[in-house]
């Protein structure tokens, strides 16, 4: 899954700077992060919602449509997939691969959000 994820984000890498009228990958990095955010979070709700439903290929394919999201996101902010793998290696060496951090852990205190 890793080399998959990392042959996605070289290809959104690749269309980064082109012209917005040759690529939808495009046209997506031209309408900034916020705007790509919010294409993540809409794609999140999606899989859950198809979740919730019981339709297990809506939820394979909204997944992919959240997974490609989520890494033009990430080539938006500079965040190499291999950022993302060593943190899941870190939580895995201190809570287990299939646990999360506390949010207190991840926030550092505060309101816990």
């Amino acid at each position: 899954m890793t080399d998959d994820l990392i042959r996605l984000y070289d290809a959104i890498l690749e269309r980064q700077g082109m012209d917005p009228a040759a690529s939808k990958t495009a046209r997506l990095f031209a309408s900034g992060p916020k705007k790509i955010a919010k294409k993540v979070g809409e794609e999140a709700v999606e899989v859950a919602l198809d979740a919730m439903s019981g339709d297990r290929e809506g939820v394979i394919n909204e997944s992919a449509d959240l997974l490609y999201n989520l890494s033009v996101l990430w080539v938006a902010l500079g965040i190499h997939p291999d950022e993302i793998f060593a943190e899941l290696r870190r939580r895995e060496s201190l809570y287990g691969i299939a646990e999360k951090l506390p949010k207190l852990a991840v926030s550092g205190g505060g309101n816990g959000a």
